[in-house]
């Protein structure tokens, strides 16, 4: 959740007696003249682990890639995740929560509060630090372990072996890999024995299941499908510690979740009045129904976002996950508004996902992560009744200001490096071609491994590039021409100025999954309708950026030039009770003109959930107003808008 900014600042960070420094991750070696899949079976062989567990344990960290040389945001490096928080340039602590005087609520309703920051308390070293053992295991320098996708594999099947004849298991690439279960769990680094199974249950189920696909560094690796029946007893032998799964955890059987409860108490404030935190009681979905569930990313380590949610002053979500091995943290029930959002329309409508990483600083998220994450926003959304699309599942980064003043405060995580096509195909939901060219609408689905816009700013300075990486973002540009201007958002810039290529600017990107109506087309060229402008990217029938895609598209009901653009959906003055006050209808900086055309995503009641008072005594208070008013959810700019259905036209795209 890292707000629009044009500097990161980077903080020392202790893990054990070691000190995080700031470097620059070298660069991945070039392949050597072997295949990467001659790699792994050589390493199998010189280390006596069965080919099937390596490829398989391999896929479950990093689906093979090398990333480009840079750490995972658990500090891991190359194919088999090896971890080395002692080398990965320093990471900031504390959560994106805890920065300035962010209104995490986002209700005008309430005052704003400053959220001071938890610290950073030493990551696991184990967990965080495999890199120095494989070092010692293999006799490759750490240098070549983080850089040499051949000795990454090499350190990553020393350590299956160690771990194997550590609880004295068969050894020997042509043993049983059913027997390997408590090596696969213990290398996922989980700290509880229900962590390290879930992770070992994912990587036996993709062995039973194979898969091939081509690397991020262009090799092409297959893992045959094959049958196999884990012997999971060898996972006691690991002596790890066993979780207490409540009733009523909201998460699936098959992923590694606990109960760590979000406090709901009052307290009084500095001013000695009454107050309370860190959420709002709700009867969800009965009351209200939830529509979205919104992805974040903690900008900093695990613990110090669990402390932070622990922290009956302010701020909250739903769940927290673990970048090393997948594992949540439930914290908050469906039923109940957390505090995550920075719009109070969309917290009382969403529940919140914060994934453990960082947007801005270079770093990956782990395939366990996304992995989890989705089984678990799959498991909601059918239980919730949440469509699996982008109007629904979004990132924070598309959440808009609630009014004028917000806008630029607004935060932007997950940022441009999360997966977004990669994690709805994990959710069984892939953007598909559902359209023509001439349907009127695109889907953006550029290739991800091969879509590295020229970023900026990912270190220290903003003006130094970030390393060349896979990207969800498509830029967009004020003509069909790659050297032409960005476009201006007079939201985040007010002058008028032209959005940059920062990584933290999102004035001028669209992302994968994301829906728009189409403006024009010139050769390679597609234009889309985006904050009252055209926006081109470039978008080659040989390699596409975006799918032909068909839906709804609103525009200006005949005889109006422009109509309003709003941040949240709220009922007219007259439907409120006597007693409670009115939330203003405030419309955003914005307009929607005469002649533009902007997809569809929802129709959507005017609601406003009601709660200020830590027991509900305050007129109104734990009710939702409604009204007959009706706004309709658009795709405008990065972010979703909503304008009031009265003055629009519902179209077909192709019209």
């Amino acid at each position: 959740m890292p707000r629009l900014t044009t500097r990161i600042v980077l903080s020392t960070a202790v893990v054990g007696a070691a000190t995080l420094v700031s470097t620059t991750p070298a660069p991945a070696t070039s392949p050597s003249t072997d295949t990467r899949q001659q790699e792994y079976a050589a390493a199998a062989a010189e280390f006596g682990v069965p080919e099937s567990v390596l490829l398989g344990v391999s896929y479950l960290e990093s689906r093979w890639d090398t990333n480009a040389g840079t750490p995972s945001t658990s500090a891991g490096y190359g194919p088999m995740h090896l971890t080395d928080a002692t080398y990965v340039t320093s990471l900031p602590g504390g959560n994106h929560h805890d920065d300035d005087a962010e209104d995490a609520r986002g209700d005008d309703a309430r005052s704003t509060k400053d959220v001071a920051s938890v610290g950073v308390p030493a990551p696991a070293p184990e967990a965080l630090q495999t890199l120095d053992r494989a070092a010692a295991l293999t006799g490759a320098t750490e240098e070549a372990l983080r850089t040499s996708p051949t000795e990454n594999i090499r350190g990553g099947a020393a350590l299956l072996s160690a771990y194997q004849e550590s609880i004295a298991g068969p050894t020997g690439s042509a043993s049983d890999p059913a027997a390997w279960y408590g090596a696969v769990a213990r290398y996922s680094g989980a700290d509880s024995a229900d962590a390290a199974a879930a992770f070992a249950d994912q990587v036996f189920t993709t062995i039973r299941e194979g898969v091939a696909r081509v690397t991020d560094d262009g090799q092409s690796v297959t893992l045959a499908a094959r049958s196999v029946n884990p012997a999971r007893g060898w996972l006691d032998r690991l002596g790890l510690r066993k979780l207490a799964r409540p009733d009523g955890l909201e998460c699936p059987v098959d992923i590694s979740c606990e109960w760590i409860p979000a406090p709901y108490q009052e307290f009084l404030d500095n001013n000695g009045n009454p107050d309370y935190g860190n959420h709002d009681l709700g009867n969800r979905p009965k009351q209200q129904k939830i529509e979205y569930i919104v992805i974040h990313d903690t900008e900093g380590y695990f613990q110090p976002s669990v402390n932070l949610v622990l922290d009956p002053k302010y701020v909250s979500w739903q769940y927290t996950l673990r970048s090393v091995d997948g594992h949540i943290a439930q914290h908050l029930k469906a039923k109940d508004v957390g505090w995550h959002a920075g719009n109070w329309y969309v917290n009382a409508k969403a529940i919140g996902l914060e994934h453990e990483g960082f947007a801005a600083q270079g770093t990956w998220y782990t395939e366990a992560m996304y992995r989890t994450s989705a089984k678990l926003v799959r498991y909601l959304a059918t239980r919730l009744g949440i469509p699996l699309d982008r109007n629904h599942i979004i990132g924070h980064d598309n959440v808009p200001g609630t009014i004028p003043a917000n806008v630029r405060g607004m935060h932007w995580d997950p940022g441009p490096y999360w997966d977004w096509s990669h994690y709805f195909d994990l959710l069984k939901a892939p953007f598909r071609t559902t359209g023509w060219p001439g349907s009127g609408m695109v889907t953006i689905d550029p290739d991800f491994a091969t879509n590295k816009p020229a970023f900026v700013g990912c270190g220290s300075v903003a003006s130094q590039p970030c390393t060349p990486r896979g990207s969800s973002a498509v830029i967009l540009h004020t003509a069909p021409d790659a050297a032409s201007p960005l476009l201006k958002d007079i939201g985040l810039r007010p002058s008028g100025v032209d959005a940059t290529m920062h990584v933290s600017d999102h004035g001028s990107r669209v992302s994968a999954g994301q829906t728009y109506a189409v403006a024009d087309r010139q050769g390679d060229w597609t234009a889309i309708w985006y904050l009252g402008q055209k926006g081109w990217f470039y978008n080659p029938r040989s390699a596409p950026a975006a799918k032909w895609a068909t839906g709804l598209v609103v525009t200006p009901k005949p005889g109006k030039a422009t109509i309003p653009v709003y941040g949240r959906a709220y009922p007219e003055q007259a439907a409120y009770p006597t007693g409670v006050p009115y939330q203003a209808i405030t419309p955003l900086q914005y307009t929607l003109s005469a002649g533009q055309r902007y997809a569809v995503g929802n129709v959507l009641p005017g609601e406003y959930y009601r709660a200020v008072t830590f027991d509900g005594s305050s007129p109104g208070d734990w009710t939702v107003i409604r009204s007959d008013t009706k706004y309709v959810q658009i795709q405008f700019g990065h972010r979703v808008m909503f304008v009031n259905l009265a003055d629009v036209q519902l179209l077909p795209s192709f019209l």
